[in-house]
């Protein structure tokens, strides 16, 4: 037993020092680059809304009577992402907030912002969504980004119409 754990003791330094040598060895691996893709310009932002619009219609579905009730509803959107996008901008250039008291304070300007459009949406909407059948209503909520996991408290910010804010 006493020669075992000198021994021991040996193997496990050599093995240490083989393993050592052997990573000192290795040639160093390239860094990884990292490619910075650009956000999304003015054009982009509108190219995707436009195609959005175009996929809930077809969604939808609608009927020539109910094609007459669609311009309300897409003037609404397209008010909503402008906003959306202004409060995005006007975030950006202002100040960083100076204490937690500030943020808390934009978080209730945004959510009072978001209501106000969603609303205004909900308004827009309702003559269209009326005269809809339950297949076409059906049809909405995944589309807009709702899920039925989150209930009536889900966060405005994860419906797509709001993308715009975030950037």
């Amino acid at each position: 037993m006493k020669r075992f754990v000198p021994t021991l003791a040996t193997a496990v330094a050599l093995g240490l020092a083989a393993v050592s040598v052997a990573q000192a060895q290795q040639p160093s691996s390239p860094p990884v680059s990292t490619t910075v893709i650009p956000g999304y310009s003015d054009a982009d932002s509108k190219a995707v809304l436009n195609a959005r619009l175009a996929a809930l219609k077809a969604v939808i579905e609608l009927t020539p009577e109910q094609e007459k009730l669609w311009p309300a509803v897409e003037n609404a959107i397209r008010d909503i992402a402008k906003s959306s996008a202004e409060r995005r901008k006007a975030r950006i250039t202002s100040a960083p907030p100076s204490h937690f008291l500030d943020i808390l304070s934009a978080i209730a300007d945004s959510e009072e912002a978001r209501a106000k459009d969603i609303r205004a949406l909900v308004a827009a909407a309702k003559p269209l969504v009326a005269s809809l059948s339950d297949a076409q209503k059906r049809r909405i909520p995944a589309f807009l980004g709702l899920t039925d996991s989150d209930g009536p408290s889900q966060p405005s910010g994860q419906i797509w119409i709001f993308e715009e804010e975030e950037g």
